[in-house]
């Protein structure tokens, strides 16, 4: 296993600053009630990334996959915010209908490609036991950005601004540990903790919970060489259940 660490502390890395920006955007997904945007969202991003494959511009100049799965992302998030506003009570079904018209996007755009099954196998389950410290430096600076952004403005999350912003985090993480994996992180740790009281001690709580989901996840994908993202999907959902289940049990108690 310990040859192994060179391999898992990026991927490690790499969890942490998924679960950093996903722990707090997660919350206000469920207070919103819009579950499903970050699927909807992710996939069109990675729909930005197939886009790119297509048209061989990955060859261009680096990271031009990333910048255009940012452009769809953007567009997606800017247009749900002016829905929210004229469609309110449709918006959970919208949110919906642009995932499975962006699954579907990308499975027409690879019709004819030999390599689209994998690129479409990437997109959804990652790759992050391939993270390299050059990648984690880029995805770090977008971390950091929409962290601070939120420290010095935290209201930005209550009104129409929550869409770009979640867009530019989630377009991040889907190159990072894709789309499965990322609804996971931003869901199932916030909803075991959300009937905690709000307020620094639920975030720590959360955030210890993700960490603990990861790591352990990673090891077990390393040890028993299983897929890590559908690996740390579980651990994640384990993690969240086995949280859930103690905090009932702890208040029935009482």
């Amino acid at each position: 296993m310990v040859e192994l660490l060179p391999i898992l502390i990026p991927a490690l890395v790499a969890g942490l600053l998924v679960v950093s920006t996903h722990v707090p955007l997660g919350y206000q997904v469920l207070r919103r009630g819009i579950i499903f945007i970050d699927l909807a969202i992710a996939q069109v991003a990675a729909l930005g990334i197939v886009v790119a494959h297509q048209l061989h511009l990955m060859h261009s100049f680096h990271g031009v996959e990333y910048l255009l799965s940012v452009v769809f992302a953007m567009f997606a998030g800017l247009l749900l915010a002016l829905l929210e506003k004229h469609l309110q009570k449709e918006l959970e079904a919208i949110i919906g209908c642009f995932y499975v018209l962006a699954a579907t996007a990308g499975l027409l755009v690879l019709a004819h490609d030999p390599h689209g099954g994998e690129l479409l196998k990437q997109t959804l389950s990652g790759s992050i036991l391939w993270a390299t410290w050059d990648m984690l430096a880029w995805h770090g600076i977008v971390v950091v950005a929409v962290l601070a952004l939120l420290w010095w403005k935290r209201s930005l999350l209550n009104g129409i601004w929550f869409y770009p912003i979640f867009a530019i985090a989630i377009t991040s993480e889907v190159d990072l540990v894709g789309v499965y994996l990322v609804f996971a992180s931003l869901i199932m740790v916030p909803l075991a903790t959300n009937r905690l009281p709000s307020g620094a001690k639920r975030l720590v709580i959360a955030y210890g919970l993700s960490i603990l989901a990861y790591a352990a996840g990673l090891l077990i994908s390393a040890w028993w060489d299983l897929p890590s993202g559908a690996t740390l999907v579980w651990c994640l959902a384990i993690v969240a259940l086995a949280f859930a289940l103690l905090a009932k049990r702890k208040v029935t108690a009482v």
